[in-house]
């Protein structure tokens, strides 16, 4: 434990580096899949059978290794961040997509016809009516998406996209104790930070939608 403590402190800069740029490249990536993964989500509940493809195809791709995933973009966006970001996109899909879809679908039918029997439109229906009802469960796919891709991201070290995976991967290369728990530690506290912070989140847009 001493060692851990003394190998922080000598490399705290260090730490705080690959720190910022595994939250940056995640935060990047978790951006683009929340924006899409709403979208898509929504726009699946008007059809039951293009929102089961959809899921289907998002189910598939979580079935294929992460780093297998990273990889496949490498010809296309080469080395670094931009295969990563891809992969951590397309990974974390599925949860945010699937909740929203449940959340939407799951109000009862009743709320919706009474909305416009009052004459309320589509897109005052959605803003009033479903994404206040859905928020609870559209929000613990983005929690569950947010969690993942901080942990996903230490796999990105492999194509050379930096963050804290850098310390795991050199760690086991090097037989380094340390080095690997630091990476291990500090993801584990950047998805605990994050959670945290989308909790209250949450807890903001609820009261705000009420």
């Amino acid at each position: 434990m001493t060692s851990l403590i003394d190998f922080i402190g000598r490399q705290h800069e260090l730490i705080l580096s690959r720190l910022v740029e595994h939250a940056a490249m995640v935060l990047t990536a978790l951006v683009i899949s929340i924006a899409a993964g709403i979208t898509i989500g929504y726009l699946i509940t008007y059809n039951k059978h293009v929102a089961r493809v959809v899921i289907y195809i998002c189910g598939m791709i979580m079935t294929v290794p992460s780093l297998a995933l990273f990889v496949l973009f490498i010809p296309i966006l080469g080395l670094g961040p931009r295969p990563a970001i891809a992969g951590l996109v397309l990974y974390t899909l599925l949860p945010i997509v699937r909740n929203v879809y449940v959340g939407i679908t799951n109000i009862d039918p009743a709320i919706i016809m009474a909305a416009r029997g009052m004459g309320m439109t589509e897109a005052a229906i959605t803003l009033k009516v479903k994404i206040p009802l859905a928020l609870p469960v559209a929000f613990a796919g983005i929690r569950t998406a947010v969690v993942m891709g901080i942990g996903l991201g230490a796999i990105a070290a492999f194509v050379a996209a930096g963050g804290l995976g850098v310390f795991i991967f050199q760690g086991i290369q090097r037989g380094n104790t340390n080095m690997v728990l630091v990476g291990a530690l500090f993801t584990t506290v950047l998805a605990i930070a994050a959670d945290r912070v989308m909790q209250y989140v949450q807890r903001l847009a609820e009261r705000m939608t009420h």
